[in-house]
């Protein structure tokens, strides 16, 4: 009977089905187009994926032989323009070109052989997700230019010029949906030398800095080792593959990994392929059974591949999807295959220099995997019963290695030191995406040891299985490790004490932007609302609260240096309360929440080309040199701790 009362909630109608313009839909789903959104301070976020669309169409002239100079300029990290000096977009189809999807020059491939654009959606989903698009055309001494706002148009005019021919496009992306969005210097640059070390001859002027590669390949390793070579970099390269790689002292492996000029970092069929070869070609060039594992030690290695109409396991096309080289042609895997072995063999046979420097490399990575053997087997039994309780490890649901998760991006690990500030965070974490691991003391300095301490050491062998890195990157269970320690000196000593132990043993993790540093505020000022004389503070205050919060007594603002903490007292003023945080224990679950939210202050821990990994190491976590005591000494600070309002008396004078 109760079943006669139930009423559909939502009615369904033909006016519930929409249909929506190509820009609209862009708009509406712009993750099926450019993958997450973000404000740029990843390099997986969408306004780089924006300005790589733009550039991979000036790329593809460059490789039909039409125009080797592309200009780039951003202003002010937020609009960017972009001038190639190719064959121009054909004018008569030049709205169709920029604002109807599936339209493009890109599917015929003779036009395009080995395209990277996205066959009729890159510079689309650019048009649609700018508030403010601008195409010109310059062609045969004619120039068509249109406007358009948030992918309509608002402009179309034709003009006669003397400009070289070619395509000038200019965006700024819509910050309503790439919420306080800044292009990152580093970042750009980076994706800009990738384009030109795979497309020697190419002139990139980047804000009026010049951009070029002699060497391809050779080039990139140079400038991205950060531990010197044991040997000079073999380069090699054949008709639409080129491959460079030599060995270090480094652990684990490193690649760097590109299809027609795309860098797939996260690999895919073609790293697969020279991975499994460059192995197997040096076990049988020396004719010794090497383990696989011993061979690629140490191994710093590039590939780049170019492929008739590849295939990408995503629209962002980091992963290559395609098994063969061209449609009906021979797959990737034997194509790289038989190059590696025929190549590499060679030059094996021809440098015995290098063979015997390898050789002792391997054999070296060989004898200390089996002196590890004994250890590494205790260890991993001792993980395997920590994984099903691990004291240490407060997890989350949600982990990076869940590839078909949404969420699988966001998930985190803070490891922190002692009890109290891993109680603050774990009472106020988020359980789906922020797992904690909980150090005891100070952990063991790692500089100079030998990755027998993973195992033997219980604190690192438990760090590593909650991570889930020992066979490499491939299953890291959380995107960001977060070192999140009080903001003394001895917190400052713990954080250097986790960088070395990822530096020592796991550079990768550091080197594809894993690790960070949690920022935690040193200050807190507020004060009651009716003693509050500006008003305007007020209301800013009110204006961040979700709808659901009360708005308490007090306005409080947390400061994360000096200059916060004075500006706060002027803005909270007459008389404010001011709380100086000495650790992370003594700020409360109901305020640790603020920091680790949405709003939360990440340092990325990075490494430049001219960082040298041993070099940088042996300086901080070495000897007590007399080059680091002077560094120290003339670094030092010494802070007055004086009484806030005499401090306040001083700066007022």
């Amino acid at each position: 009977m109760e079943e006669q009362n139930i009423q559909p909630t939502v009615q369904y109608t033909d006016d519930n089905i929409r249909h929506l313009s190509d820009m609209e839909h862009v708009r509406t789903r712009p993750g099926m187009y450019i993958g997450r959104l973000g404000d740029g301070n990843l390099p997986e976020d969408g306004i780089y994926v924006l300005l790589k669309e733009v550039i991979d169409n000036s790329i593809d002239e460059f490789k039909m032989n039409a125009g080797k100079r592309i200009e780039v300029d951003i202003d002010d990290n937020l609009a960017v323009s972009v001038r190639d000096y190719g064959r121009g977009i054909p004018q008569g189809k030049l709205v169709e070109a920029v604002s109807v999807l599936n339209t493009g020059g890109k599917y015929d491939s003779k036009a395009f052989k080995k395209s990277v654009g996205l066959n009729g959606v890159g510079v689309k989903a650019v048009n649609a997700l700018s508030e403010r698009f601008e195409v010109k055309s310059y062609r045969d001494g004619k120039v068509r230019s249109l406007v358009f706002e948030r992918g309509i148009l608002q402009k179309d005019t034709t003009k006669k010029t003397d400009d070289e021919n070619g395509t000038y496009i200019y965006f700024r992306p819509d910050a309503t949906l790439f919420t306080g969005y800044r292009f990152h210097d580093d970042f750009v640059e980076t994706m800009l030398r990738n384009y030109t070390y795979l497309n020697s001859g190419l002139t990139i002027m980047y804000n009026g800095r010049r951009i070029l590669s002699r060497n391809g390949l050779e080039d990139l390793l140079n400038d991205t080792m950060t531990n010197e070579g044991l040997y000079p970099i073999i380069h090699i390269k054949g008709e639409d593959i080129e491959i460079a790689f030599t060995h270090t002292n480094q652990y684990g492996e490193e690649y760097h990994s590109f299809v027609n000029g795309q860098h797939t970092t996260q690999g895919g069929t073609h790293q697969s392929a020279f991975k499994e070869h460059i192995a197997r070609t040096i076990k049988e060039f020396f004719g010794k059974n090497y383990e696989y594992g011993d061979i690629r030690n140490g191994l710093v290695a590039a590939i780049a591949l170019n492929v008739e109409e590849p295939m990408f396991e995503s629209q962002t096309k980091i992963k290559l999807g395609s098994l063969q080289m061209a449609p009906g042609g021979d797959s990737i895997n034997k194509y790289v295959g038989d190059f590696v072995k025929r190549e590499v063999d060679n030059y094996l046979h021809i440098h015995a220099d290098v063979a015997e420097v390898m050789k002792q490399k391997i054999e070296e990575s060989e004898k200390e995997r089996k002196a590890m053997a004994g250890v590494t087997k205790l260890a991993r039994e001792r993980a395997k019963k920590a994984n099903l309780h691990n004291r240490k490890l407060r997890d989350c649901r949600i982990h990076y290695s869940d590839t078909k998760n949404d969420r699988k991006e966001e998930s985190s690990i803070f490891i922190t030191e002692g009890d109290s500030a891993s109680g603050s965070i774990t009472k106020s974490r988020d359980v789906n995406t922020q797992a904690v691991f909980s150090l005891r003391g100070k952990p063991l300095n790692s500089f100079g040891l030998t990755k027998k301490v993973v195992y033997e050491n219980e604190e690192f062998n438990l760090l590593q299985a909650a991570l889930d890195i020992e066979e490499g990157l491939d299953t890291l269970r959380y995107n960001k490790v977060i070192a999140a320690t009080d903001a003394d000196v001895d917190g400052m000593h713990i954080r250097l004490l986790i960088i070395t132990f990822f530096l020592q043993f796991f550079p990768e993790l550091i080197k594809k932007g894993h690790v960070y540093v949690l920022q935690t505020p040193l200050f807190r000022v507020r004060n009651r609302r009716t003693k509050i004389k500006n008003k305007k503070a007020i209301a800013e205050a009110d204006a961040k609260m979700g709808k659901k919060e009360r708005k308490g007594d007090f306005i409080t603002h947390y400061c994360y240096s000096d200059e916060e903490r004075q500006k706060a007292i002027k803005a909270l003023g007459p008389d404010p309360e001011i709380t100086r945080f000495k650790g992370l224990g003594e700020i409360s679950p109901d305020e640790f929440v603020h920091f680790i939210g949405p709003d939360m202050r990440l340092e990325q821990v990075t490494l430049h080309k001219t960082d040298q990994v041993q070099k940088l190491l042996a300086y901080y976590m070495g000897k007590n040199t007399p080059e680091r005591q002077n560094f120290i000494i003339d670094n030092l600070v010494v802070e007055e701790d004086l009484p806030e309002e005499d401090k306040e008396n001083r700066d007022d004078d």
